[in-house]
């Protein structure tokens, strides 16, 4: 019986480190044939150019709408520069860990030592780039005035109650299955 938890336990871990990486090494490879697309065909998440912090063009973070003084918006370049510079280390590191996932799964055989070992040091580096992330969002929001902050917050409201109206619409026509 105790034989059969162990393995249930490593089937699951398995399963998790695959889970995990599967997604990962098909982003990176789905596009290792296609030539390299100019900075500015570049899609971060969502769709947005630029990626991180430049969703709006006006310092990312949600900042569009509020109305930035040209010293608030180059003080805000200034941060998304500085984020760049500190961060192009860390980037670095996790693309180079991400290959070297993709590098452990080639082959018919699956090593989930080196899988797992791989996921953990780039989960480390991801923790770390999330924290630079956190610095940045706070540090800009330092740049607003107490007024922008609350006309941040109101919109952010706006936006979640939005978002909570589409979900409960959503779900309005659910649950009932028609047969034919």
């Amino acid at each position: 019986m105790k034989r059969l938890g162990k393995l249930k336990t490593l089937a699951a871990a398995s399963l998790a480190a695959v889970a995990v990486a599967a997604p990962v090494a098909l982003a990176q490879t789905g596009g290792q044939d296609a030539p390299e697309r100019p900075r500015a065909e570049r899609r971060g998440p969502g769709g947005h150019k630029g990626g991180f912090g430049h969703r709006g063009g006006r310092g990312g973070f949600g900042f569009r709408g509020i109305e930035l003084t040209e010293e608030q918006q180059t003080r805000l370049r200034a941060l998304r520069e500085s984020f760049g510079e500190r961060t192009r280390p860390l980037r670095e590191q996790l693309r180079a860990k991400h290959q070297e996932l993709r590098a452990a799964q080639e082959g018919n055989t699956f090593n989930e030592a080196l899988a797992t070992q791989k996921l953990t040091e780039a989960a480390a580096i991801q923790a770390r780039l999330m924290g630079e992330q956190f610095r940045l969002r706070q540090e800009s929001l330092a740049v607003l005035t107490p007024e922008q902050r609350t006309q941040l917050e109101q919109r952010r409201n706006e936006r979640r109650q939005r978002r909570e109206e589409r979900r409960r619409n959503r779900g309005e026509g659910r649950g009932a299955v028609e047969m034919f």
